[in-house]
This record gives C-alpha cells, sequence and structure tokens, in this order.
C-alpha cells in the first residue's frame, strides 16, 4: 500500500541523515538504502518518485539547515527539494528494475551511484556533499575506498543496504518467505561491511612536520559576516609570530610548513599597488618563523571579479607560487538565476561571481633541509569533488591540505561533515591531509583516516605535529572514475533487457491457416 511505502522511505530518509556526522551512526546508511529499496520493490513508477522525494525531504532537509544560518529559510528549504529530487528520481528508477517485487541489491546499488553522480555535476556544477561514502568515515567500510573510491563506497553501502532488504523479505514477508535465503542475505551484508578491514592502510613515509592556525573570527563577525579590512590577517601573522617565538625558546618543534585556511587574509595581498600593508605583515610573519606559510586569499588581481586564491611564501623570497580555486561552488561562489533567487534572500547580491582556476591544485615547497615537497590542493568544498583531488595526486601531490573557512554555517553539523569527507579522502588516496579552518574543525589527518590534535568551532589553535609523505597510488586513484559508468552500464542493460522480456510475453505468435 502507498502510505506504508511512504511511510518506510520516510524512515530510510531520518536512517541516511542520522548515519552522517553529528550522529554519527554509520550503519543507518544501509538501513535507509534498504528502507528505499524496499518501498519501492513492486511499486509504480509514480509512486516510487514520491517514495524516493520523501526520503529526500527527510534526508537533507535536517542536514542542509547550516545553508540557511545568513541566507534564511527560503534559500535552505529551496536547496533542500531542489536535492531531493535526485533521490526522487532514483525511487522512480527503483521501481522500474524492481517491477517484480523483489528487491534486486546489485541493481539498486548500481542505480544509487547513478543518482550520486547526478548530483556531483547537475545543475551548476553540481554540488556532492551527503554522498554515501562520506558517512563512512568510521565504518569498517572505509577500507575499500583505497579500492574503489568515494562512487564505489557508496556503491557498496547501497549493495550492503540492498542485501538488508533481500533478508528482511525473505524473513518478514508471507509471499516470499525463504529463511534460508534470507539469513543468507543477512550474512553477506556483514560480511560486505568486514571484509574491508583486510584492506591495508599504510601510514609509512617521511615526516613533514606541519603547523596549522586556526585563527577564529571576531566575536560579531558571525552576525555581520563583516570585520575591519586586516583583522583577519592580523590574527593569523600575530599566531604565527608567536609560533616563531616558541620555536625560538624550544617549545615548539621548528615547522617544514605552516598552512593558514581559506581566507586567512583579508587584505588582497595581489593588487597592482603592491598592497604593501598585506605583503608586509605576511612576510614579516613568514621571515620570522623562516619557514613556507600558504595561506588562503581572495584577490581580484587588478580586474574586478575576485579568485578564491592559496599562496605559498617562502622566508626571504616572499610569494612563490598561486593556485586559483577550479571547482567554485554554485549558490557560494557564483550565483546562477540572480534575478530569481533576489526573491528568496537579500542575501544574494552580497555574493560575487568568482573567476575559476583552470590549473590542478598543487604547489611546490622548497623545505629548509632541501627537500621540495609537493602539496595537493582542494580549498573548502574542492574536497566532495572527485576530480580536484584525484587530479592533484595524480600530478604528484605527497600531501593534501584542505584549507577552509566554514565561517558561514554556524555550530551546526557542516564542519563535522566536512573533515570527514578529508578523512575519507586521506584513506582513498593514502595521503595525509591537513584540514585547517578559520573556525574549526581543524584536524591533521593520517593516510589511514584517523584525526590527529583535532579542535573545535569557533575558537583559537595551534595544530602542530609529524605527518607521513606518501607517493603511492592507490587502486582507486585508477577504478574510481569507472564505477559510474559501468554502473550505468548495468542499469541500461537491465531496462532493455526488461522491455525485450515484456514484448516477448505481449506479443503473441501468428499462425497460418490455409
Amino acid at each position: 500500500m502507498l502510505p506504508h511505502r511512504l511511510l518506510l522511505a520516510l524512515c530510510g530518509g531520518v536512517a541516511l541523515l542520522l548515519a552522517f556526522p553529528g550522529y554519527d551512526a554509520w550503519p543507518l546508511a544501509l538501513v535507509g538504502c534498504g528502507a528505499l529499496a524496499l518501498a519501492t520493490a513492486g511499486a509504480s513508477v509514480r509512486a516510487g518518485l514520491l517514495a524516493g522525494f520523501l526520503l529526500g525531504l527527510a534526508w537533507y532537509t535536517p542536514m542542509f539547515t547550516w545553508a540557511g544560518t545568513y541566507a534564511g529559510p527560503l534559500p535552505w528549504l529551496a536547496m533542500s527539494v531542489a536535492s531531493a529530487l535526485y533521490p526522487a528520481a532514483l525511487g522512480g528508477l527503483l521501481a522500474l528494475l524492481q517491477r517484480g517485487g523483489s528487491v534486486r541489491p546489485l541493481l539498486g546499488a548500481a542505480a544509487w551511484v547513478l543518482m550520486e553522480q547526478a548530483r556531483a555535476v547537475t545543475p551548476f556544477g553540481g554540488f556532492p556533499w551527503g554522498r554515501l561514502g562520506f558517512s563512512q568515515a568510521d565504518s569498517p567500510l572505509l577500507g575499500a575506498v583505497s579500492l574503489v573510491g568515494v562512487p564505489g563506497l557508496g556503491l557498496l553501502v547501497a549493495l550492503g543496504g540492498g542485501l538488508l532488504a533481500v533478508g528482511a523479505q525473505r524473513l518478514l514477508d508471507p509471499g516470499r518467505a525463504d529463511l534460508r535465503r534470507g539469513l543468507g542475505a543477512l550474512a553477506a551484508a556483514a560480511a560486505l561491511v568486514l571484509a574491508p578491514l583486510l584492506v591495508p592502510r599504510p601510514v609509512d613515509g617521511d615526516p613533514l612536520q606541519v603547523a596549522a592556525v586556526q585563527g577564529d573570527i571576531p566575536e560579531d563577525f558571525t552576525r555581520t559576516l563583516t570585520a575591519e579590512p586586516g583583522t583577519m590577517l592580523e590574527r593569523y601573522t600575530t599566531m604565527t609570530r608567536d609560533l616563531a617565538t616558541e620555536v625560538a625558546a624550544g617549545s615548539s618543534p621548528y615547522p617544514d610548513v605552516v598552512l593558514w585556511p581559506e581566507g586567512a587574509s583579508d587584505l588582497d595581498p595581489l593588487r597592482p599597488d603592491g598592497s604593501p600593508a598585506a605583503t608586509e605583515r605576511i612576510t614579516g610573519a613568514v621571515d620570522a618563523v623562516d619557514a613556507p606559510v600558504v595561506l588562503g586569499a581572495v584577490s581580484r588581481r587588478g580586474g574586478e571579479a575576485p579568485h578564491n586564491l592559496v599562496l605559498s611564501y617562502l622566508p626571504g623570497e616572499g610569494l612563490d607560487e598561486v593556485y586559483t580555486k577550479v571547482y567554485l561552488a554554485p549558490f557560494g561562489e557564483f550565483m546562477p538565476l540572480r534575478p530569481l533567487m533576489r526573491h528568496l534572500s537579500p542575501w544574494v547580491d552580497r555574493i560575487t561571481d568568482f573567476v575559476p582556476g583552470t590549473e590542478v591544485g598543487v604547489v611546490d615547497v622548497p623545505l629548509r633541509d632541501g627537500r621540495t615537497v609537493r602539496l595537493g590542493l582542494g580549498i573548502c568544498f574542492e574536497v566532495v569533488v572527485d576530480p580536484a583531488m584525484r587530479d592533484a595526486v595524480l600530478e604528484g601531490a605527497e600531501l593534501l591540505v584542505v584549507p577552509t573557512s566554514n565561517a558561514w554555517f554556524g555550530e551546526g553539523d557542516q564542519a563535522a561533515q566536512h573533515i570527514a569527507a578529508s578523512r575519507v579522502r586521506a584513506v582513498e588516496h593514502g595521503r595525509s591531509v591537513v584540514h585547517v579552518s578559520n573556525v574549526g574543525i581543524s584536524g591533521l589527518i593520517t593516510p589511514d583516516g584517523v584525526v590527529h590534535e583535532g579542535t573545535d568551532l569557533f575558537t583559537q589553535d595551534l595544530l602542530e605535529g609529524a605527518l607521513p609523505l606518501r607517493s603511492a597510488t592507490t587502486p582507486a586513484v585508477v577504478l574510481s572514475p569507472w564505477v559510474a559508468p559501468l554502473a550505468a552500464a548495468a542499469v541500461v542493460a537491465a531496462l532493455v533487457m526488461q522491455l525485450l522480456g515484456r514484448r516477448k510475453v505481449t506479443v503473441a505468435p501468428v499462425r497460418l491457416s490455409r
């Protein structure tokens, strides 16, 4: 019955929400996928669409509350409804694939991959936040991400959910009761979850002594998102000079590299006039600590449109390399449909369209001991974009850096979900990750996905630690891009076979009589 299907989908959406950081009940991701599989098995396409849409609303609406922290409720609700359209399409597709009434776990998992891929690239470049794989940072399944990447990890989560749904069907549905098959499906789900524990997560490598600075924001900044220009930069230069004093006194280890977050310099250091205030403050701090400093800044570079940048400065030399963010966040760093969006929030025109970069996010940083380390960069939401991180690794990144702000999103779960994505990326690519935020949560992450020296939200802090540099390539780098195409091929083949089978049944043979 339709009400039962919709109730099941609603519970599945709540389960998916609770699987993510903030609640941290990662097994519920499998339960949520299984709930949608059961809700759509034997359903009409219309019922599948409704079930998927309801699941999406129950999942994304509370997950994205942080989107309305400053923009207000209408953009948040619009974002939630638009995001729910993707699970709606998934529900309709599952209904087509499961017309016979039996759950089809593998095809259902492939359909989940297609839904997540669609969210990752559409509309306006996509917004792949809340993918199934990013709920599994504390799960035994996490080890599999180094083999099949985030898309493949999502497939395994959905496959486990489908197996749970098969077990429920075989044990609870009188029309399909089969104790042996039901228990077998549940055992297969358990084996699927536990098997990745056997996948090694190596953490060896030459150590790099890192200092990551979390400066926090002025007290009234959280209400106005404005401050006297130079306030943020002053915090970071002061904390870096304090670090230099501690190093000189022997109370802190000498850092190989110092990392500041996105937007740490709120003065443009690349202005045509040389922006002496910004340049002098930055180079003064760099020279004081006598180590390279890699920092985030926004610059108009002499034009009218801004760029979101990461800059590297060397002691005694000044500015060395520049990375311009490639994958801009829709509605955050550029505003699609601006005339329409003005009806949703007065904040729309506070967002200026940024100019995207074109080069892969890597910078080479020469160290005091003669080594040169290649850092892979993913600014803020770029960490959830597969090509951004994979391309950096393919270009030889030995350590990944995720400079971010998080100041726009208040005290909800966004920051916890953000650093969880960095943890998953660490295991996926076998790289240490420095996740450094203006307001938190920051952390030093080893290649096994473990956070060291984590911070709290809205605090000043300094993270210090030695992280291993690694250059080995995981299988995920090669296999991950193939997961979505193979899933698409499986789904299309199943639909074609289903269509041909229906035609064969409905077309009666013609007999010729004499």
